[in-house]
């Protein structure tokens, strides 16, 4: 049986890593030319990179995408290839900073510019919310978004985190000092937003 006849059987009626929008997949060698595009989108790399990266390189690509091909990385970053219900590569996002004592991670997340604006990223962000607070058993999400940076705030927003504060002037970009503004959400937020989803007992 071929990978074609494989993928024909499967029943992805009940499957965690999609909902009716995204689905979520193991990096592959292949996604190096989505990365190296996305590279050349100079305000979102800003927003994501908090600085002006270096030109990017096709071998740097490459690389990158090698080294997390099939969660392979042993850099505590647990990352995905984000795909629309047309099966396109649209974005990657990631699980890091994984403090499992304190229970505590962060999420980076980018989706490609033609894809923004849709609820894509959105999407994303609650399958994997739900895996690190249901099945790592994690407690609190805590991210930071850079002043200006509208798009990642109205989805803070709409996934229910809470703005816990300003780390005033810690950025310099573009000549000058910026703000990060501090996000939070614990599981029981994270619940008590999706209530008629989540029921137990």
């Amino acid at each position: 049986m071929n990978m074609d006849d494989i993928l024909q059987k499967v029943d992805d009626s009940h499957y965690f890593w999609q909902d009716d929008k995204v689905r979520l997949r193991a990096m592959q060698p292949e996604d190096w030319q989505a990365d190296y595009l996305s590279k050349f989108d100079t305000p979102a790399r800003r927003f994501l990179a908090c600085a002006i990266e270096l030109p990017p390189t096709v071998s740097g690509s490459k690389t990158f995408a090698e080294e997390h091909a099939d969660f392979a990385s042993t850099n505590g970053r647990i990352m995905f290839t984000i795909e629309n219900e047309e099966g396109n590569n649209i974005g990657s996002i990631n699980l890091n900073r994984i403090d499992e004592r304190n229970g505590t991670f962060s999420i980076g997340i980018i989706i490609d510019k033609q894809y923004r604006g849709k609820g894509y990223g959105t999407s994303a962000m609650n399958i994997l919310l739900k895996y690190a607070f249901f099945e790592r058993r994690l407690h609190k999400f805590n991210d930071c978004v850079l002043e200006g940076n509208e798009g990642s705030v109205k989805m803070m927003e709409k996934l229910g985190c809470i703005q816990e504060g300003v780390r005033r002037q810690v950025v310099y970009m573009d000549g000058q000092y910026v703000d990060l503004i501090l996000f939070g959400l614990t599981k029981d937020e994270f619940v008590e937003a999706r209530k008629e989803e989540y029921t137990f007992g």
